[in-house]
């Protein structure tokens, strides 16, 4: 059973730094969202905020007005905001406290480790709450080193690769994660970040916490417990930020440990540089198409459009661009769905047609 979560998202909300409480509002396996907390869009509907279809979640202006609308205290708190800083700074802890002193359990996916710091493990002791850093990776002796054993996985591995982080590779993949079931296929979603951990994924972890000399592992690792657990008939991997992104490295252990066979690359068409550095312009899509292509040597099969910024219309216009330009399948998942990235899939791997009709 679901336990009630309130998500806390102050100001950020449908935006960019906002995109843990977003992927929890369209979906969660382990949390009914019962509320979202940002002052500036209170008494909102959060679906209709965030995708234009009422949920029937609604945000609140704090945490003491959605303790009093609410008429109870819900089990978990989540602090649905991915900042660029490693830690919180004091006045965004006050909000963690607040959460503990009013009987919430924790639930946090940030990089600061809360079970790490005396001062909130006092005060969930003092309070009778409990702490989950979700991002927190095993332990050393737990981990695993890259084996070479993702060769032996003997169905499709697609990777939703993008030309930024936080353009919606996670939620293109787990609306195709979706599409591919409604066609009788197994499919299997991997996730590689905290907000895939959040919303429930089976199988995955949050690699950008992870050294190096283990991320690739297990990344590869995450894959083959998917493959064995599972049987699918494909399996479908989140990727992380941006090859080209000066930033972050784990583009490159996901291409390395989850050695896909074909790749779908999400782009932001109006965003110019990449997201939290303004003043570095982000490579173009030929150009991030060329670089993955080359690095995984795998090939790209379809891209697909995060609209933040953009009307219908302008959507359709760039879809029937790049279409033209790339001699690609492309479309926004959340606009028009996935019936073209399923009809790629299945001309690129025949196996998975002859797998949908027996079911």
């Amino acid at each position: 059973m679901k336990a009630n979560t309130l998500v806390y998202c102050e100001n950020e909300f449908g935006n960019v730094d906002g995109k843990v409480a977003n992927g929890l509002i369209r979906q969660s396996e382990r949390y009914t969202i019962v509320g979202i907390i940002d002052s500036s869009k209170t008494g909102q509907d959060a679906g209709e905020h965030l995708d234009g279809v009422r949920n029937g979640i609604p945000i609140f202006e704090s945490i003491a007005h959605a303790l009093e609308e609410l008429g109870a205290v819900p089990e978990y708190f989540i602090y649905g905001i991915a900042p660029l800083d490693s830690f919180l700074s004091n006045e965004q802890k006050e909000v963690i406290f607040t959460a503990i002193k009013s009987g919430m359990n924790i639930i946090n996916g940030l990089p600061e480790f809360f079970n790490n710091n005396i001062q909130y493990v006092n005060m969930a002791l003092k309070y009778g709450v409990t702490i989950e850093d979700v991002r927190k990776p095993p332990a050393r002796e737990n981990l695993h080193n890259f084996s070479g054993r993702i060769q032996n996985v003997r169905v499709p591995v697609i990777a939703v690769m993008g030309t930024d982080c936080a353009v919606g590779k996670r939620t293109t993949a787990l609306v195709l994660v979706e599409a591919l079931r409604n066609e009788g296929l197994n499919a299997v979603f991997v996730t590689t970040g905290q907000t895939g951990l959040l919303q429930g994924s089976k199988y995955g972890v949050a690699i950008d916490v992870l050294t190096s000399g283990f991320a690739t592992g297990e990344v590869e690792n995450a894959v083959l417990n998917a493959y064995e657990q599972e049987q699918p008939d494909i399996i479908v991997v989140e990727g992380q930020g941006a090859l080209s992104h000066p930033a972050f490295t784990s583009s490159s252990a996901i291409l390395r440990g989850a050695m896909p066979d074909a790749i779908i690359i999400q782009h932001p068409p109006k965003r110019k540089n990449y997201c939290d550095y303004p003043k570095i312009p982000m490579l173009d899509l030929v150009d991030e198409i060329e670089m993955i292509e080359i690095f995984s040597k795998s090939t790209v099969i379809a891209i697909t459009i995060n609209h933040e910024n953009m009307t219908h219309v302008e959507v359709n216009h760039v879809i029937g661009q790049y279409e033209s330009e790339y001699n690609l399948p492309v479309t926004d998942v959340l606009i028009h769905g996935c019936d073209k990235l399923v009809k790629e899939l299945i001309k690129t791997f025949p196996e998975l047609k002859r797998e949908s009709v027996l079911v």
